[in-house]
């Protein structure tokens, strides 16, 4: 992928920023805090969003933001004062301003590079992200109590074995490593998984802490942690919060390290699951370059496999996309390739949520709503912590005014997924059913916080204009 502006290219496959007269010095940061901000020009970047996207969430002070995008800036030859390319919007973010161009159609371009060749090895076999959950190390006195160390994991076992994209290693394989300083890569490789899930249980008496930990094996790095406490009488509470919301953040947390292992992978050797997890990193961009290709790699993982449900599900969700969003000239094609594509993925695997959830969504697209809300309650019933799935069945009810009744979904939706890429949608969803019980002041606030959040289009912020006009927010 290349994109141009000005007189600059930006080379993702080469990592290089050229000018008009060659390659341009640039750090890896540099490139890194760049590439997001053109991936991203058509909207406003905040600096929370930069930072949990550029340096991982890791702890970065506002000064080193600051001296990223001067950097930046210094590359591409801007400044603060001229802001040409990289706008300062105070209080608020960053946005790229200069119009960025594709080398060629993002269809025929990925389509291109992604092409076998006679002289290419044969594709590797289809490997899913696979899991094992350790036992976690209990720390306290509290005797009584240890068994919730062994308790709280054998349960996520349980639960995670459900999800059909997710390769689960069995209690009976996982539960022979106990200890407190473990070697996860040794463990991987012994196991043949790609992450590991473990953990820590504290017993301090009247209290009870949880600490999870998300590993990538392959290389050991830390993807994603947590923790919760809670007094130890109210034990079943806090277990039921942390299966949720583990079974949660797996389905967004792997599938965004996938992607950005795909990412580096480059285009030679890559699998169907890599494939996937690549144009899920576009799909959620919600913009139509991005929507285009996130199809073009589905397509290609299909053409590996082409009984891979999720695959047709997601090429049911960017058909849905551009439908609902009116990419293109032929909005009848679309609607129908979201039915076609859920439909195949149904005859494949019809206990995938995400199949469920896509098949009931492009019932909207024809005005039934109602007809394609058991498909979307048969996805929660697969995975009570499908985020997307509430979120779904409560834009229905909004969709028929019940805002009463939607606003429990959406609570439930925005707890077990806090950074799910539909928030914009969930939150905008949430004012929508605030409006229709009366309270107009949570309704404008609630949509214009989602029409802040990444991902955010003009209908959401279409949606924003009207709730503050209702509220009289006209400012």
């Amino acid at each position: 992928m290349k994109y141009r502006f000005d007189e600059f290219t930006l080379d993702l496959a080469a990592g290089e920023l050229r000018g008009a007269d060659g390659v341009i010095a640039a750090d890896q940061m540099t490139f890194a805090v760049l590439v997001y901000l053109v991936e991203n020009a058509d909207r406003l970047i905040s600096k929370d969003e930069l930072v949990e996207k550029v340096w991982n969430g890791r702890f970065v002070s506002d000064s080193a933001v600051s001296s990223a995008i001067k950097s930046v800036r210094r590359a591409i030859g801007d400044s603060g004062s001229e802001q040409r390319f990289v706008r300062t919007v105070h209080g608020r973010g960053f946005r790229f301003v200069e119009q960025v161009r594709f080398d060629a159609a993002p269809a025929a371009t990925v389509a291109d590079a992604l092409a076998p060749s006679s002289a290419d090895p044969a594709q590797p076999a289809d490997e899913r992200p696979s899991i094992a959950v350790l036992p976690f190390t209990p720390i306290g006195s509290d005797a009584d109590y240890r068994a919730i160390a062994d308790a709280v994991p054998a349960e996520l076992i349980s639960t995670l074995s459900r999800l059909r994209w997710l390769k689960v290693i069995a209690r009976g394989s996982s539960f022979r490593f106990r200890s407190d300083a473990q070697d996860f890569e040794s463990i991987g490789a012994a196991l043949g998984v790609s992450y590991i899930l473990s953990g820590t249980v504290e017993l301090f008496a009247p209290m009870i802490a949880l600490s999870i930990e998300l590993t990538d094996a392959r290389n050991g790095h830390v993807v994603w942690a947590e923790r919760l406490s809670g007094r130890i009488e109210d034990i079943h509470e806090l277990r039921e919060n942390v299966v949720g919301i583990v079974n949660a953040v797996l389905e967004m947390q792997i599938a965004r390290n996938e992607s950005e292992l795909a990412r580096l992978r480059g285009p030679k050797g890559i699998d169907a699951w890599a494939l996937f997890h690549t144009g899920l990193q576009h799909m959620y961009r919600f913009n139509q370059a991005d929507n285009s290709l996130a199809d073009v790699y589905f397509g290609r993982s299909l053409e590996l496999d082409p009984n891979f449900a999720r695959a047709h599900a997601a090429r049911s969700f960017t058909s849905f996309q551009a439908a609902f969003l009116r990419y293109g000239s032929d909005r009848d094609r679309a609607i129908g390739d979201a039915r076609r594509h859920a439909e195949a993925g149904l005859a494949i695997d019809p206990d995938d949520p995400f199949v469920n959830f896509n098949f009931g969504r492009s019932h909207w697209l024809i005005g039934d709503p109602a007809a394609g809300q058991g498909w979307i309650d048969r996805a929660t019933t697969l995975s009570p912590s499908f985020a997307q799935g509430h979120y779904a069945h409560a834009w229905a009810d909004v969709m028929a005014g019940k805002g009463e009744s939607a606003i429990d979904d959406l609570k439930k939706a925005l707890t077990l997924s806090p950074l799910d890429p539909f928030r914009y949608a969930m939150e905008s969803a949430m004012g929508i059913a605030e409006f229709h019980v009366g309270n107009l002041e949570a309704a404008a606030d609630w949509c214009v916080r989602g029409a802040r959040k990444p991902g955010a289009h003009y209908l959401i912020a279409a949606v924003a204009t009207a709730m503050c006009e209702a509220a009289g927010k006209r400012d």
